[in-house]
């Protein structure tokens, strides 16, 4: 079968979401640029990617380093597809949430997504046109979380509708360009870091499918690729609540963790 895209860049590509799209976009003659923070399971990743055909360059980042981001972006070749995955969670504990862990959340979540997709466009705009008619792809990685003002969460999902409609707006322009931007709204995807959550996640997906659907919404050019239906509805309906009610019921459930 062959790679609807043949040179893919992708963050916090060692663990969760991240590897699952990286393993799914795997495949002969297909160049990976994979980071993340951990040299362990970056290897780990890297290697389930080569043991599918694909060259992978893996490549030990912080996404809030924007010199060194800027650096390997603009050092990583032509680039049909970027996925801006790195991110991290936490939530209140049911206090306030502290003041550095509100600025981390921000740091990572949407500074990190600038620091890949600012000069990923930047590189995109200057090569020549793909099979598709594209130059390139940006994907932000946001959630479904970013359609509801959850109060144990509040930096969280600040950061992923920051990015979200970043995403959407920015893709309105960029098409001009030669660009598509996509904003990616998964519902909850069993990784590492929601399984230490206490409260209930109703359609609880495997990264695997969720990678699958992600990767069918952009070759399908959707800029909103939201999954699944029924937590997307859930987020949209309670988004669209008045605030004291949803703070009401969001109080009763347990809180999200505080730690990230």
């Amino acid at each position: 079968m062959q790679a609807l895209w043949q040179n893919v860049l992708i963050t916090g590509a060692s663990s969760g979401l991240g590897r699952a799209l990286a393993e799914a976009c795997a495949a002969p003659g297909v160049v990976l640029h994979l980071s993340g923070r951990d040299t362990t399971r970056l290897e780990e990743a890297a290697a389930a990617c080569r043991t599918r055909g694909a060259e992978v360059r893996p490549c030990v980042l912080d996404v809030c380093d924007a010199a060194a981001m800027a650096g390997w972006i603009a050092g990583a070749g032509r680039l049909d597809l970027v996925i801006a995955n790195a991110g991290i969670s936490a939530g209140t504990g049911g206090v306030t949430e502290p003041a550095a862990q509100a600025r981390k959340i921000f740091d990572v979540n949407f500074n990190g997504v600038l620091n890949t997709a600012l000069p990923a466009l930047e590189v995109m705009a200057a090569q020549s046109p793909g099979p598709d008619g594209l130059r390139g792809r940006v994907a932000v990685v946001a959630s479904v979380a970013a359609f509801v003002a959850a109060p144990s969460a509040p930096a969280y999902c600040a950061t992923k509708a920051a990015v979200q409609r970043w995403a959407e707006a920015l893709d309105g322009t960029e098409r001009a360009r030669g660009i598509r931007l996509h904003a990616i709204c998964p519902g909850y995807v069993r990784t590492p870091m929601t399984d230490r959550n206490k409260f209930p996640m109703p359609f609880l997906m495997d990264a695997d499918e969720a990678a699958r659907r992600t990767l069918a919404g952009l070759a399908r050019g959707k800029t909103r690729i939201a999954y699944p239906w029924p937590t997307y509805m859930l987020a949209r309906f309670a988004g669209s609540l008045p605030i004291s009610w949803r703070a009401a019921i969001f109080n009763r459930l347990p809180a999200k963790d505080g730690n990230i």
